[in-house]
């Protein structure tokens, strides 16, 4: 076996917050806004607002892991979640995030509540994380019925190459 000689950069290492869905009850509230389904004419779309509101990592093909749902208003993406990972019994809610001037609004608890709904219908339980300084979006998580499981360690890598021009990581090797 070669060994692989590309520098790599860390690109983001915080502690992440991995919380569990235990009261089914709480996410029962009606969307705040009409939620459409998103999917790969709207990748741009989803990437500008993942880059603009950093919700974790979300890349050009993260939508094709589940099922990506989003809100609107005057035609433009402004809030969106899906699903990433799934493991027996369990579905990761993933890219929770909503534009600056659309929070306060319902947008997240609207999505959020969506997609228990349709994890429970298979029978699932839902998970997320998040990161363990966004407090407004723990308590949101809480007020919808998700209990904290385990605080982690992040790590978000990218190749040298591929991240020199940020100026905010830090050189690894592999």
């Amino acid at each position: 076996m070669e060994a692989d000689s590309q520098k790599h950069l860390v690109t983001r290492a915080d502690s992440v917050d991995q919380m569990v869905l235990e009261d089914t009850g709480a996410c029962a509230a009606q969307p705040a806004a009409p939620i459409v389904a998103l999917g790969v004419a709207d990748v741009p779309e989803m990437l500008a607002l993942a880059r603009v509101t950093q919700p974790g990592p979300f890349g050009p093909r993260t939508a094709e892991l589940g099922d990506y749902i989003g809100i609107r208003q005057r035609g433009v993406l402004v809030a969106m979640a899906g699903e990433r990972m799934r493991i027996a019994g369990f579905t990761e809610i993933s890219a929770v995030c909503v534009e600056a001037a659309y929070r306060g609004h319902g947008f997240a608890g609207g999505l959020v509540g969506s997609l228990v709904s349709s994890i429970a219908v298979r029978g699932e339980i839902p998970f997320l994380h998040v990161f363990s300084s966004n407090h407004a979006a723990i308590a949101l998580y809480r007020k919808l019925g998700f209990a904290l499981r385990k605080r982690m360690h992040f790590v978000a890598l990218a190749r040298a190459e591929a991240e020199a021009s940020s100026g905010n990581s830090q050189h690894i090797e592999k």
